[in-house]
């Protein structure tokens, strides 16, 4: 997977009694013993796994994930190499290595490594392991932006929500537009509307959310409203009226 420059900040939203965690492992057996260990932990509300790090990247795009326990020797993309790319995230999860080798302690710890296990895992050390991440979550500040992975191609890109000027669903999709095109990002609109309202978007039609930092005019034709968005002129449901108006006049 094509991996380069400098990325934007991400958020994970993390509630440190609730942790949101994904195992990446290209071992099967052992990715889903690790699994299940965690699900047994009451600090861990859910888990996902992955295969290998694009598989990783993808789900890390689509936010809410607070730790990621990481196998070092993977195919294409290894662990620590992993662990740079989320790194150059402002905030991101937390990282845990879980490998049967002990000569990348120092890498992982250099590239801020919360912890640092040898397989087979002991339940004991896993504990402790997840108590550091809560730790860690407690003390990280939340930041203001989000990175969405989008993928065209075989190829993963990653998107910041600030640069998302407007939404609109398609199917089991939601296409993101921005100022240099659009990507389909699987998503529905019901989820990304209560993900992204503290963030300035709001729902203006039942196909169509917008950013209030891009809209650029709102016009009233025949009593229906619409919005201009870049190039981009927008329907603006009846319904969705009132509560346009009054978030454009607080924004």
């Amino acid at each position: 997977m094509p991996v380069g420059g400098s990325l934007p900040a991400m958020t994970t939203g993390v509630t440190v009694d609730a942790l949101r965690v994904l195992v990446v492992d290209d071992e099967a057996p052992a990715r889903e013993e690790l699994a299940y260990l965690l699900r047994d932990d009451p600090r861990v509300a859910a888990v996902q796994q992955a295969a290998n790090a694009g598989q990783a990247l993808r789900l890390l795009g689509e936010g809410g994930l607070d730790a990621v326990f990481c196998d070092i020797k993977m195919p294409g993309l290894d662990g620590v190499e992993l662990a740079r790319v989320v790194g150059q995230f402002a905030a991101p999860p937390r990282i845990v290595f879980v490998t049967a080798y002990d000569d990348r302690a120092v890498d992982a710890f250099e590239l801020g490594a919360v912890d640092y296990l040898l397989k087979p895992v002991r339940a004991e050390r896993l504990d402790q392991a997840v108590r550091r991440v809560v730790g860690a979550a407690a003390e990280a500040p939340a930041d203001e932006d989000e990175v969405i992975a989008v993928e065209l191609g075989g190829v993963t890109r990653f998107v910041r929500r600030s640069q998302v000027r407007w939404v609109e669903a398609q199917g089991d999709y939601a296409r993101l537009h921005t100022a240099d095109g659009s990507h389909l990002l699987r998503s529905s609109m019901t989820e990304l509307e209560a993900r992204w309202a503290d963030a300035g978007f709001v729902r203006i039609h039942r196909s169509t959310l917008v950013a209030l930092a891009h809209v650029e005019e709102v016009r009233a034709i025949d009593g229906r409203y619409c919005v201009r968005v870049g190039s981009d002129d927008l329907q603006v449901a009846r319904r969705h009226t009132r509560e346009l108006r009054e978030r454009l006049a607080g924004r």
